[in-house]
Formats: structure tokens, sequence, C-alpha cells
């Protein structure tokens, strides 16, 4: 383990386990920390600022106390990607092989070792997880970052608890994508099923997470962004100063998005209280 700029945590992959579904084309592999990282390359067929989305978003989430993954930078040496023929990016008509340097892991949820982790649970189980209430902010959290993605979520549990409990995963479409625009629109940003939502009441059904947003200082919006790996955004610093004031200034539209979001055609509060 290494330290990168700014002071954060660096890991070295020292094993690929297997390939991850879905469109950044993820590498599960194990690092020289010991645990597992889903890992996203620079040459992913999405965009290169995914993987600075990814690292902004998730700490940003963090720091508002969400549940999402414990992240790292991840240093994958050109000698492991020569000698893993499996590490290599799919474009449809050619592959090409990971880029090697500076790549974006999340923890694997779980670990290699069962408990037992889910994408998708039936009605009783998610109307039983143990954070429900964790929707909530969430919600309020991809309004402010502009997620245009839906809101992806795993459930884990151990070998003792029985019920399960929701993480974040797959920031990488916040703050509208590659162009960082800010593209509002009611229904982006949410998750697919209404059930999740069932126990918002009103605003005090977003605490302490709105407050969060609204308060969170521009110096520890700074502090973050000042830990990506500048080949993550192609030294654009200019682009990165101009997001950080977008995300100051969206703080307090949030529950005006939020207010789109609930009188839209999904209808997603049925016991909110005027």
């Amino acid at each position: 383990m290494h330290v990168h700029r700014g002071g954060t945590l660096k890991v070295s992959a020292t094993q690929f386990i297997r390939r991850m579904r879905g469109g950044a084309q993820g590498h599960l592999m194990l690092c020289d920390d010991g645990r597992a990282y889903v890992v996203k390359f620079q040459n992913n067929p999405q965009f290169l600022r995914v993987l600075a989305n990814e690292w902004l978003a998730t700490l940003l989430a963090r720091a508002l106390g969400l549940p999402v993954p414990p992240c790292s930078i991840v240093h994958v040496d050109n000698r492991l990607i020569e000698l893993t023929p499996d590490l290599r990016v799919d474009h449809g008509l050619y592959q090409s092989p990971c880029k090697p340097g500076l790549q974006f892991g999340s923890q694997l949820i779980g670990g290699l070792m069962p408990g037992k982790t889910l994408d998708y649970l039936p009605d009783k189980q998610l109307s039983e997880i143990s954070n429900m209430e964790d929707f909530a902010g969430i919600l309020a959290f991809d309004k402010w970052t502009c997620n245009s993605d839906g809101r992806q979520a795993v459930f884990h549990r151990d070998r003792i608890v029985k019920r399960y409990k929701a993480s974040f995963i797959d920031q990488g479409y916040c703050f509208s994508e590659e162009n960082w625009r800010f593209v509002d629109a009611p229904l982006r940003g949410v998750y697919a099923r209404n059930l999740v939502y069932r126990n918002v009441t009103g605003w005090q059904s977003f605490e302490p997470w709105l407050t969060r947003i609204e308060e969170i200082e521009s110096e520890r919006i700074l502090n973050i962004m000042a830990t990506i790996p500048f080949e993550w955004f192609e030294r654009d610093e200019i682009a990165l100063a101009i997001l950080a004031e977008r995300l100051m200034e969206r703080r307090f539209g949030v529950r005006e998005l939020i207010t789109q979001f609930r009188k839209s055609s999904r209808e997603p509060f049925p016991n909110w209280r005027a």
C-alpha cells in the first residue's frame, strides 16, 4: 500500500479474480491490503470520468453518512495485465488490454467469503431491510449530485443477522455523466421500486442527510477533489473548479428536485403528510 496525492491511500492489485457485469466492465481483483475490489479502468467503454465521478461521489456520500462501499485508488501494473488474458476491455468490434496505472476500486460488499450479497430482493425481504430510511438519504444525495442513472443498490447480510442491509453502489453517472453539466429530470437518480420510499412521510424523513447537504462546506468538497488522480479528469482543473461551484450552488435546490419527483407520475410517497 502507498499514499497518493492528498494523503489518499493507494493499493496495488495482485490478482485478477473475475469479470463483473455492467457497462463499465469492472474487474474483481485482489489487492495487497488483502481485500477484494471491483476495479474500473481508465479505458473502460463508458468514459474516463467514470473514475473521477465514482471517487468524488462515493467520498461525498460517505461524508454524509450514507452506506456506500469503502473505495481506494488501485494501481494495476502492466506486468499483471500482460500475464492476465482476461484483463481486457470489450469495445464491441474489438478488444483492448486494460490500461495500466491508477484505477478506481470499490471494495466488494461482503468480501469473498460468505455472508450473502444479492442485487435483488423479493418485496417481503426488501420491506424488512434494516436501513430502509437510507433510501431517502441517497435520494437526496442523487438529486444533489444529478445522478443520471437509476439508483443501484446491493443487499448483504452476515451469517448471524437475518435481515439484509442495503449498500449503494455505482456512482459513475453522478454529475450528469462525463460532461458535468447537471441536466435534471424528476425520474433521474431514483430507485426502480417505490417500496423503498413507503416510510417517507415528509421532509423529516430526509434528515439528517438533507441538512448535511445544505450545510456542507466548500472546503470539504475541495479537499476530496484534491485527491482525484489528475489522469482521471485529464488535468482539467478549470472543469473541476466549476464542478465544485455547481455543487455548492445546488445545495439549496435539492428540496425542489425532491418535490418534482414527489409530484411525478411515479407517485413515490403515498404516505407523505401535507
